[in-house]
């Protein structure tokens, strides 16, 4: 498979990337992995993105914004300094953005008010919004559609079949991860990922984080790595019944369009 593929949510300054963070770029590349799609999930990170992000124009590009379990950080001036970062170039998201009961690391209510400050910053810069749910589905969909969001991805989907199919309706886009991998826990996604239509899809490996259960040379650190985007990408395509080249064209040109790069 040699056709360029775009992984469109990497957590490149994750500190477990310190010692490597350039090889990690360039090994995706050599894998046919660009440009990749930096995550942004705190101010601070954000930041250390954005600017990372600007040293490799066309090959690097950012989200701002801040992930729900850093909500409880947030004031006003949190999102004055989104929206400088947001005017650059190289920023082509807000977000990590959403709401997560799972952990509930900021209070729910705080979740909320900081998802809702976002969701009304990506409309007036006219920008995707780069979305982030766990176990709070209800809530995350009132809000999205209290403000009439349009354009928006579901990063990292590992729901139901109803919330699927919700956000679908809602005009949604769908970021898949090598969650579909894992025998144990990814097995609904097999099925699922049949009706996501390909104008619709998007891959992306989380990196560090999710790495692929069934990857024959597991890493010795266990560390996720865009360089590993293919392997999810030939799971999709056979969960979809799909060839992968084709597979591999729909998903990049989705991604160029759905972030303007």
């Amino acid at each position: 498979m040699n056709h360029p593929i775009v992984d469109i949510g990497v957590n490149l300054m994750h500190r477990s990337f310190h010692q490597d963070r350039e090889q990690v770029v360039k090994r995706a590349a050599a894998n046919h992995v660009s440009p990749l799609i930096l995550t942004g999930t705190s101010l601070k990170n954000s930041i250390e993105t954005a600017r990372y992000a600007g040293r490799y124009s066309g090959e690097l590009y950012a989200t701002a914004g801040v992930h729900p379990h850093d909500a409880k950080s947030c004031n006003q001036e949190t999102i004055v300094k989104l929206k400088e970062l947001a005017v650059l170039p190289q920023v082509v998201a807000i977000g990590e953005c959403g709401l997560d009961y799972n952990r509930d690391f900021s209070p729910r209510d705080v979740q909320r008010k900081w998802f809702a400050e976002q969701i009304r910053l990506a409309l007036e810069l006219d920008m995707p919004l780069f979305l982030h749910e766990r176990e709070a589905c209800k809530d995350f969909i009132a809000l999205l559609k209290e403000h009439s969001v349009q354009k928006a991805v579901v990063h990292c989907f590992t729901g139901t079949q109803s919330e699927l199919k919700a956000y679908l309706e809602m005009g949604f886009y769908i970021g898949i991860t090598g969650w579909i991998c894992d025998e144990r826990r990814g097995k609904h996604l097999r099925d699922l990922v049949r009706i996501i239509p390909t104008d619709r899809l998007m891959i992306e490996t989380d990196a560090p984080f999710l790495t692929p259960r069934d990857l024959k040379e597991k890493p010795t650190d266990g560390r996720n790595e865009p360089a590993f985007l293919p392997h999810i990408l030939q799971a999709v395509a056979r969960y979809m019944g799909r060839p992968v080249e084709e597979v591999a064209r729909a998903t990049t040109a989705t991604a160029k369009e759905f972030f303007g790069i």
